[in-house]
This record gives structure tokens, sequence and C-alpha cells, in this order.
């Protein structure tokens, strides 16, 4: 029996452990703090003096040298040491959305570290639409990644630069970061208006390319090996067009963006899928955003979005005649794949901007034999923020470092490896095969990581090598941080 396996069947014996008492209080505030903390743990790049996460060093220096070009910064998507630009655009427009959404009730140091783990992937990306009719879209061959256990500090695999050109289409990764770049000028806008200018010029163009050149980028020959299987695009690249002109449209106020989303909706399938939302497939929030304009501004040209919308929360309510989406026995939202707490995460934050929306005016949810209200999209997001924070039936919080139990051996390298301060000395590739096969807990905490989660039978073993359920990643954190956001301020929903 592993000993991951044993300290789970024993640990129900330590003092005030009782996995299956539903907790009564959560400290949402401190959940909020290190949920933004995480994002240090994952920058890439010359960290600067001032960093909160002591373990993490300096990192891929030199990426962007085969094209003569600077693309350090940026973030490590997950466990490894890889820059994937499509889920790290979608990580960065959801940072971004929370601050939109729910930035007014942060506490301004928290509000402060979001926007500087915004800066951290916007820097990043400006840099990867820098040069005309070229997108940089990645950094490092994970093939060749994945067969290293190193720290991002000891890297010495091959830092292969992804790049498409037109007239190669990459209307996923540039419609995704589109919307990043205008969703983040946002963001920025009253704190530093210079550079929200700078984003959202940036975003405008970006979006040109992803429009003039249809196509996804997983399709070029080049590409192809670097980002599939991991981030293949495997719904099609038509949501992230419609994504990207919703979110200029928002960001600009400019008509032609309506126009965009307006007359594009059908022959870029705007009613397909629509009840996903994550890095790859944006339909539910593309369908809540678009729904802000119908309700706050009487947009009925856009009435199909909000039908949609309407549609996505139906089938998020138990009660209502439409529901299918499946939960857990414990509670939990749950779909096949891995990494299932993205969809618990993404779902929550988009269940809190709909009530928002629905509450400033007046406005229910017909869901045909019930009819839905705000407070009601509210408590299922609640139920599945406090899920995650500990009320599940392991009694574990899936927020590294949250309460006093919490995964121990994430999937995630520089955790799990002594940090260059503890052991300075080189660790080549094969050499962490030792620590990633060990049984003992990770040596450096990595706080506010929420890793990939339990089955859908809600067992979780803490074991570092099934990455599905135990390694963490950005696009799981950052719809999180709006959630929290909420419930710092309203623990009580109304």
């Amino acid at each position: 029996m592993k000993l991951s396996l044993f300290l789970f069947v024993f640990l129900p014996f330590f003092p005030g452990f009782c996995p299956l008492v539903q907790s009564s209080y959560h400290d949402y505030s401190d959940a909020l703090s290190k949920s933004i903390l995480f994002f240090e743990g994952q920058r890439s790049g010359f960290l600067p003096q001032n960093r909160r996460i002591g373990w993490r060093g300096n990192s891929g220096l030199s990426d962007g040298w085969m094209y003569n070009t600077d693309l350090t910064g940026g973030y490590y998507d997950a466990g490894d040491n890889v820059k994937f630009g499509f889920p790290m655009a979608f990580t960065t427009t959801m940072l971004a959305w929370s601050v939109i959404e729910f930035g007014d009730l942060m506490p301004p140091n928290e509000l402060r570290n979001a926007l500087v783990a915004i800066r951290w992937a916007t820097d990043y990306l400006l840099k990867t639409v820098s040069q005309p009719n070229r997108i940089f879209v990645q950094v490092g061959d994970p093939n060749v990644d994945h067969s290293c256990w190193e720290r991002p500090e000891d890297m010495d695999t091959a830092r292969t630069v992804y790049a498409v050109d037109a007239p190669n289409p990459a209307s996923d990764v540039a419609g995704e970061t589109a919307a990043a770049l205008a969703a983040s000028s946002m963001a920025f806008r009253s704190v530093d208006p210079g550079y929200a200018e700078t984003l959202l010029r940036n975003a405008v163009q970006v979006f040109q390319f992803a429009d003039n050149f249809r196509g996804a980028y997983s399709d070029n020959s080049n590409i192809k090996d670097g980002a599939c299987p991991f981030y293949c695009d495997f719904s099609g690249y038509q949501d992230e067009l419609l994504w990207g002109a919703a979110w200029l449209r928002r960001a600009s106020e400019d008509n032609s963006y309506l126009s965009y989303i307006e007359n594009n909706g059908k022959t870029l399938g705007a009613e397909d899928n629509i009840n996903e939302f994550g890095w790859d497939n944006k339909h539910a929030g593309l369908n809540v955003l678009v729904s802000k304009e119908v309700l706050e501004g009487n947009m009925y040209s856009l009435q199909s979005y909000k039908y949609s919308a309407d549609s996505f929360m139906c089938t998020l309510i138990p009660d209502s005649s439409s529901s299918h989406i499946e939960y857990t026995p414990g509670g939990l939202i749950y779909k096949p794949g891995g990494s299932n707490l993205q969809h618990a995460t993404t779902i929550s934050f988009l269940l809190l901007v709909y009530a928002k929306y629905l509450d400033r005016t007046s406005q229910t949810v017909n869901c045909g034999n019930i009819i839905v209200a705000p407070i009601s999209l509210r408590m299922q997001a609640k139920k599945q923020v406090d899920y995650i924070l500990g009320d599940n039936p392991m009694g574990l919080s899936y927020m590294v470092g949250y309460s006093n139990y919490f995964p121990q051996r994430i999937h995630h390298r520089g955790s799990s490896l002594p940090s260059v301060i503890d052991h300075p000395e080189f660790i080549a590739c094969k050499e962490g095969s030792i620590y990633f096969n060990s049984t003992n807990p990770n040596p450096n905490v990595l706080v506010g990581a929420i890793v990939g989660g339990p089955g859908e039978d809600d067992v979780y073993g803490d074991d570092r090598a099934d990455f599905r359920k135990s390694e963490p990643t950005t696009y799981i954190n950052a719809p999180f941080v709006g959630a929290l956001a909420y419930f710092a301020a309203y623990p009580n929903p109304s």
C-alpha cells in the first residue's frame, strides 16, 4: 500500500480530523490571498526582489533566443516548465475578468497583488505579438520537458519556440490573446491608463490576425507536435473569434465589434456547445459576457446569447427540468477527463457573474418548471467553492496551504524538488526521479495551488504520479480568484 493511501486510511484518527463533518465557516479572505499568491510560484523569467515565494528563483532567461527575440516571463501552465500560450491567455482573461467584476470587493493590497499577477502575464503576451503577422504560441518542447523531473531553475532541455506566421492560422490563440489584452486593459484603466491603452491597441491588432487568417493553431504542422495532445484546439477556433470580439466590444465600446458578434453568431457556432467553459471552449463564458448588454443595455439583437446563458444556468440547478450537469455524490460538478476542478471554478465564477448582471436589472431566469433568482445561482456557486475548501467527503482542502488538511504530494516539479536555496547544486533531468517517486510530502509548499481534484467518487489519493488529480494549473486558480473575492465580501449571499 502506498504511503499516500496509508495516510488517508489513518488520518481520521488524528485529533480534530472528521472528514464527513461539513464546515460552517470558511476564511474566504485567507483563501483569496493564497489563490493569488499561487501565481508567483508559476512565474518564469527574472524574479523581482520583492517576490513572496522564496523557494523559487530565476528561470527561462534565454527564452526566445532561437528567434533572436525576448520571450522571457509569463507563467508555466501547471507542474511542468513549459509556457503554453493558449491556456496562459485564458488564465489572463479570467484573472482580469475577476478584477473587473469583483475587484472593488477586494482589499486594496489583494487588488494590487491581483493586478501584479495579471501584468506578469500581459507583459509576456505583449512580447508574443510584438512582430507583425506573427504570434509566438509556446516556449518549451513538452515531450522533452515531460521526460525530465527538474526544477525550472535547472532547466537544460530545449526551449523550443513555436511561432505562427501569416497566412498560417492561429485564430484560437490569437483570439484568446485579444480577449486577455482587452479584458486586462479594463482592469488597468483606472490605475495605469497608459498601459491600458497599450493593451487595448495590441488587442485590436492581434484580433485582426485571428480573424484574417482563420483556423486552429494546432493544425499547423510545425505546431501540432508541440501543442498536442496537451493543448490542442479540440473544440474549434470559432468560439475564440466571438470571445475576442466580445471582449473588444466591452473594452472599447466600438460598434464594429458589436456588429461582429451580431452578424457572426450563427456562422461561428455561438449556439453550439453552450454548456462548456474552459481554456478550449469559451461558449458559456461568451454567452454570459454578451448577456450583460442585453440585460443592462437592452441590446435585443444579442438576445440569442442571453437565451443560451439562461439555458446554461438552468442545467446547473438540480431542481430544474433541464438539469443535466453531473455531480459527484458529495456535490461537486464533475466532467470526465483530467483536472476536474477547472470546471467547478469556471462555472462557479460564471454563476456569480450572471447573478450580478441579473441583480442589477432585477431579473430572474425562467427554467420552465421553476423561476431561478440570483440568490439560487450564488448558492450553487458557494457549494462548489466550499467543497473545494474542505466541505467534502474527504474533509480535505483542495487548495494547498489552506486549512490544516490539504494535498502534500502535488504533481509539480518546483514544489517536489529541493529548492535552489536548500540545494544549490544542479539537479539534472533524470536525477529528479527520486523526488518524483518519493512518498515524502513535497518540501516546498506551493501555497494557494488548487489541484485537479477528486474523481467522480469524491476520492483523492494524494499521489504525485496521478497528475490528473494532483497537478495544479493556472486556469483552475484564475476564476477562483473572482469567486473568492465575492464570498470574502459576502460570505452569506442574499
